[in-house]
Protein backbone atom coordinates (compact mmCIF):
# COMPACT_ATOMS: atom_id res chain seq x y z
CA UNK A 1 0.00 0.00 0.00
CA UNK A 2 1.88 3.36 -0.85
CA UNK A 3 1.60 6.78 0.97
CA UNK A 4 -1.31 8.18 -2.04
CA UNK A 5 -3.76 4.64 -1.47
CA UNK A 6 -3.83 5.98 2.76
CA UNK A 7 -3.92 9.48 1.87
CA UNK A 8 -7.08 8.75 -0.24
CA UNK A 9 -8.61 6.94 2.12
CA UNK A 10 -8.67 9.17 4.48
CA UNK A 11 -9.93 11.84 2.20
CA UNK A 12 -12.60 10.43 1.34
CA UNK A 13 -13.13 8.91 4.89
CA UNK A 14 -13.05 5.41 4.28
CA UNK A 15 -11.76 4.29 7.07
CA UNK A 16 -14.03 1.19 8.14
CA UNK A 17 -10.74 0.23 10.33
CA UNK A 18 -11.22 2.83 12.38
CA UNK A 19 -13.08 1.47 15.74
CA UNK A 20 -15.44 3.69 17.67
CA UNK A 21 -14.22 2.19 21.29
CA UNK A 22 -11.26 1.24 22.51
CA UNK A 23 -9.83 -2.05 21.89
CA UNK A 24 -10.93 -4.85 24.56
CA UNK A 25 -8.01 -6.63 24.13
CA UNK A 26 -5.61 -3.96 25.08
CA UNK A 27 -7.63 -3.34 28.24
CA UNK A 28 -7.54 -6.96 28.77
CA UNK A 29 -4.38 -7.83 28.05
CA UNK A 30 -2.24 -4.77 28.39
CA UNK A 31 -2.22 -4.52 32.26
CA UNK A 32 -0.22 -7.95 32.19
CA UNK A 33 2.09 -6.26 30.73
CA UNK A 34 3.27 -4.62 33.86
CA UNK A 35 5.05 -0.97 32.09
CA UNK A 36 6.23 1.47 34.71
CA UNK A 37 3.48 4.30 34.25
CA UNK A 38 5.03 6.93 32.97
CA UNK A 39 7.05 4.26 30.10
CA UNK A 40 6.60 5.55 26.16
CA UNK A 41 4.43 3.56 24.13
CA UNK A 42 4.93 3.35 20.31
CA UNK A 43 1.90 2.91 17.89
CA UNK A 44 2.42 2.53 14.39
CA UNK A 45 0.19 3.40 12.22
CA UNK A 46 -1.94 5.26 14.41
CA UNK A 47 -5.00 6.66 12.51
CA UNK A 48 -7.01 8.74 14.99
CA UNK A 49 -7.01 5.34 17.28
CA UNK A 50 -8.99 5.85 20.74
CA UNK A 51 -6.37 3.74 22.19
CA UNK A 52 -3.74 5.83 21.97
CA UNK A 53 -6.30 7.87 24.80
CA UNK A 54 -7.13 5.08 26.78
CA UNK A 55 -3.15 4.33 27.18
CA UNK A 56 -2.45 8.48 28.17
CA UNK A 57 -5.27 7.15 30.11
CA UNK A 58 -3.34 4.60 32.12
CA UNK A 59 -0.66 6.78 32.74
CA UNK A 60 1.73 6.08 29.61
CA UNK A 61 3.33 8.47 26.94
CA UNK A 62 2.15 7.73 23.66
CA UNK A 63 4.02 8.37 20.57
CA UNK A 64 2.14 7.47 17.68
CA UNK A 65 3.33 7.66 13.72
CA UNK A 66 0.39 8.31 11.41
CA UNK A 67 1.27 8.92 7.56
CA UNK A 68 -1.96 11.09 6.89
CA UNK A 69 -2.60 14.30 8.36
CA UNK A 70 -6.03 14.65 8.57
CA UNK A 71 -6.20 11.53 10.73
CA UNK A 72 -3.86 13.44 13.07
CA UNK A 73 -5.58 16.57 12.68
CA UNK A 74 -8.94 14.88 13.14
CA UNK A 75 -7.88 13.16 16.23
CA UNK A 76 -6.89 16.31 18.11
CA UNK A 77 -9.82 18.11 16.69
CA UNK A 78 -12.32 15.63 18.05
CA UNK A 79 -10.77 15.32 21.39
CA UNK A 80 -10.79 18.91 21.88
CA UNK A 81 -6.71 19.20 22.26
CA UNK A 82 -4.84 21.41 21.21
CA UNK A 83 -1.27 20.30 20.54
CA UNK A 84 2.23 22.14 19.91
CA UNK A 85 3.25 21.48 16.10
CA UNK A 86 6.80 21.13 15.23
CA UNK A 87 8.83 20.22 12.37
CA UNK A 88 10.97 17.76 13.34
CA UNK A 89 13.43 15.66 11.12
CA UNK A 90 10.96 15.00 7.98
CA UNK A 91 8.10 14.63 10.07
CA UNK A 92 5.73 17.07 11.25
CA UNK A 93 4.90 16.40 15.20
CA UNK A 94 1.89 16.84 16.85
CA UNK A 95 2.21 17.54 20.64
CA UNK A 96 -0.19 17.92 23.61
CA UNK A 97 0.36 16.44 27.25
CA UNK A 98 1.40 12.97 27.18
CA UNK A 99 0.37 12.32 23.58
CA UNK A 100 2.30 13.02 20.56
CA UNK A 101 2.14 11.64 16.97
CA UNK A 102 4.38 11.69 14.05
CA UNK A 103 3.03 12.64 10.63
CA UNK A 104 4.94 11.10 8.24
CA UNK A 105 6.50 7.70 7.00
CA UNK A 106 6.88 5.18 9.29
CA UNK A 107 9.87 3.60 7.84
CA UNK A 108 11.68 6.83 8.09
CA UNK A 109 11.89 6.85 11.72
CA UNK A 110 14.89 6.86 13.19
CA UNK A 111 16.40 4.69 16.65
CA UNK A 112 16.89 8.38 18.58
CA UNK A 113 13.15 9.12 17.86
CA UNK A 114 11.63 5.81 19.85
CA UNK A 115 14.76 5.17 22.20
CA UNK A 116 12.61 5.98 25.25
CA UNK A 117 9.82 3.52 23.89
CA UNK A 118 9.38 0.45 25.84
CA UNK A 119 6.36 -0.19 24.74
CA UNK A 120 4.92 -1.11 21.30
CA UNK A 121 1.02 -1.53 20.36
CA UNK A 122 0.06 -3.05 17.40
CA UNK A 123 -3.85 -3.61 16.02
CA UNK A 124 -3.82 -2.49 12.97
CA UNK A 125 -0.14 -1.91 11.32
CA UNK A 126 0.97 -5.57 9.92
CA UNK A 127 -2.36 -6.14 9.02
CA UNK A 128 -2.68 -2.70 6.96
CA UNK A 129 0.41 -3.52 5.22
CA UNK A 130 0.57 -6.09 1.78
CA UNK A 131 3.42 -9.52 1.88
CA UNK A 132 6.36 -7.34 0.94
CA UNK A 133 5.76 -5.06 3.23
CA UNK A 134 4.98 -6.51 6.45
CA UNK A 135 8.49 -8.24 6.16
CA UNK A 136 10.01 -5.24 5.69
CA UNK A 137 7.65 -3.39 8.91
CA UNK A 138 8.89 -6.29 11.01
CA UNK A 139 12.45 -5.60 10.46
CA UNK A 140 12.72 -1.76 10.86
CA UNK A 141 10.46 -2.23 14.30
CA UNK A 142 13.54 -4.39 15.34
CA UNK A 143 15.69 -1.72 14.19
CA UNK A 144 14.51 1.26 15.76
CA UNK A 145 13.06 -0.56 19.22
CA UNK A 146 15.60 -0.78 22.44
CA UNK A 147 16.10 -4.17 23.78
CA UNK A 148 13.31 -6.02 26.60
CA UNK A 149 10.45 -3.45 24.87
CA UNK A 150 7.26 -5.16 25.26
CA UNK A 151 3.85 -5.28 23.46
CA UNK A 152 0.83 -6.67 22.45
CA UNK A 153 0.32 -7.57 18.61
CA UNK A 154 -3.47 -8.28 16.95
CA UNK A 155 -3.73 -10.00 13.87
CA UNK A 156 -6.62 -10.58 11.92
CA UNK A 157 -6.32 -14.11 9.71
CA UNK A 158 -9.17 -15.81 6.68
CA UNK A 159 -8.59 -16.94 3.51
CA UNK A 160 -7.16 -14.02 1.16
CA UNK A 161 -8.65 -15.55 -1.73
CA UNK A 162 -12.28 -14.61 -0.68
CA UNK A 163 -11.09 -11.25 0.14
CA UNK A 164 -8.41 -8.26 -1.15
CA UNK A 165 -7.16 -6.46 1.72
CA UNK A 166 -6.79 -4.68 3.74
CA UNK A 167 -7.19 -5.74 6.59
CA UNK A 168 -4.72 -8.62 5.26
CA UNK A 169 -4.95 -11.74 6.48
CA UNK A 170 -1.76 -12.33 8.49
CA UNK A 171 -1.63 -16.52 9.78
CA UNK A 172 -0.24 -17.45 12.64
CA UNK A 173 2.84 -18.87 10.95
CA UNK A 174 3.62 -15.68 9.07
CA UNK A 175 3.91 -13.77 12.50
CA UNK A 176 6.25 -16.62 14.02
CA UNK A 177 8.44 -16.37 10.81
CA UNK A 178 8.61 -12.44 10.92
CA UNK A 179 9.16 -11.83 14.18
CA UNK A 180 10.79 -15.03 16.06
CA UNK A 181 14.70 -14.27 15.39
CA UNK A 182 13.91 -10.34 17.15
CA UNK A 183 11.28 -11.63 19.50
CA UNK A 184 9.90 -13.54 22.80
CA UNK A 185 6.22 -14.22 21.02
CA UNK A 186 3.24 -15.17 23.56
CA UNK A 187 -0.02 -16.31 21.86
CA UNK A 188 -2.50 -14.47 24.69
CA UNK A 189 -6.27 -15.30 22.27
CA UNK A 190 -7.57 -16.62 19.34
CA UNK A 191 -11.13 -16.94 18.37
CA UNK A 192 -12.88 -16.25 15.33
CA UNK A 193 -14.52 -13.18 15.46
CA UNK A 194 -16.88 -13.53 12.22
CA UNK A 195 -20.12 -13.02 13.61
CA UNK A 196 -19.08 -10.18 15.24
CA UNK A 197 -18.26 -8.43 12.12
CA UNK A 198 -20.88 -8.18 9.17
CA UNK A 199 -18.94 -6.21 6.85
CA UNK A 200 -16.60 -9.09 6.41
CA UNK A 201 -19.58 -11.25 6.34
CA UNK A 202 -20.86 -9.09 3.61
CA UNK A 203 -17.82 -9.69 1.51
CA UNK A 204 -18.10 -13.59 1.80
CA UNK A 205 -15.84 -14.65 4.48
CA UNK A 206 -16.32 -17.99 5.88
CA UNK A 207 -14.37 -17.34 8.46
CA UNK A 208 -12.05 -14.68 10.59
CA UNK A 209 -9.79 -15.51 13.28
CA UNK A 210 -8.32 -12.80 15.25
CA UNK A 211 -5.20 -13.63 17.37
CA UNK A 212 -3.20 -11.08 20.11
CA UNK A 213 0.30 -12.17 20.58
CA UNK A 214 2.69 -11.02 23.83
CA UNK A 215 6.21 -9.47 22.42
CA UNK A 216 9.07 -8.89 24.24
CA UNK A 217 12.11 -7.63 22.09
CA UNK A 218 15.21 -9.73 23.08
Amino acid sequence: MHAEFWQARWARSEIGFHLSEVNPYLQRYWPDLALAQGSRVLVPLCGKSLDMLWLAGQGYRVCGVELAQKAVEDFFSEHQLEPVISEECGFRVYRCEALEIYCGDFFALTPQQVAECQGLYDRAALIALPPEMRARYVAHLAAILPPDCQGLLVTLDYEQTQMDGPPFAVADSEVQRLFASTWQLQELACGDVLGDNWKFLKRGLERLDERVYRLCKA
